[in-house]
């Protein structure tokens, strides 16, 4: 049986034209957060590789990502190149690299995983508490408490990642430095920090939605 199919005459697609998504995606800022992001699997391939040479490579990895951090959020604000995709992104890759090294540490067994439970947990919380606070229309800005606790959180994973001894020799003093040690009191120390700051940050949460809820009464 023979069927007749008709064809239809194609027209060649105009072509497409570069838009503001484009541009708001490749910008120099975002470009530096998507390598960021694409430091991740050598970071951890790096640390699970377990031996001294590669704890240290792997932390050099996680240093210039959190040098890129610092890099593309100064380009943002001098260029003016604050965009959405920006917003969500830049947390985002901090987010995926931190929870990679403790999960990986935990894995390692140079964390206790109870650790790592409550700082993912506490990270997840707050980041749902701040998207809430945005469509309450409420702005919550990062607290004192808070900058502390990741500064302290980038140090200590430094610390984790390099893991063994090293000697120091100065000219005042010789010795050695388990990383390790260092590595695991900063991260407890931060993890007061982001307990103390994430109380604080439902204390504002509850005072903005009081304040606008009086607000439109």
């Amino acid at each position: 049986m023979v069927r007749a199919m008709s064809r239809r005459k194609r027209h060649p697609r105009p072509p497409r034209r570069r838009g503001p998504v484009r541009e708001e995606i490749l910008n120099a800022p975002n470009i530096i957060t998507i390598l960021r992001t694409a430091l991740i699997p050598f970071f951890v391939a790096l640390l699970l590789a377990e031996s001294r040479r590669n704890s240290f490579w792997a932390a050099a990895v996680f240093g210039l990502a959190s040098a890129t951090d610092f890099v593309d959020g100064y380009l943002a604000r001098r260029l003016n190149l604050i965009t959405t995709f920006g917003k969500f992104l830049d947390p985002l890759a901090d987010k995926l690299i931190t929870m990679s090294a403790y999960i990986v540490c935990v894995h390692l067994g140079r964390l206790p995983a109870w650790v790592a439970i409550v700082i993912i947990g506490r990270e997840l919380i707050i980041s749902g508490l701040r998207t809430i606070a945005i469509s309450e229309g409420i702005v919550m800005d990062a607290s004192q408490g808070g900058k502390w606790k990741t500064a302290l959180q980038l140090v200590g994973i430094v610390g984790l990642v390099i893991h063994y001894r090293y000697p120091i020799n100065l000219l005042v003093w010789e010795g050695g430095v388990d990383f390790h040690l260092v590595g695991l009191a900063l991260t407890y120390i931060s993890v007061f920090f982001g307990l103390t700051s994430a109380v604080a940050y439902f204390r504002d949460f509850i005072r903005g939605v009081i304040a606008v809820r009086q607000g439109g009464a």
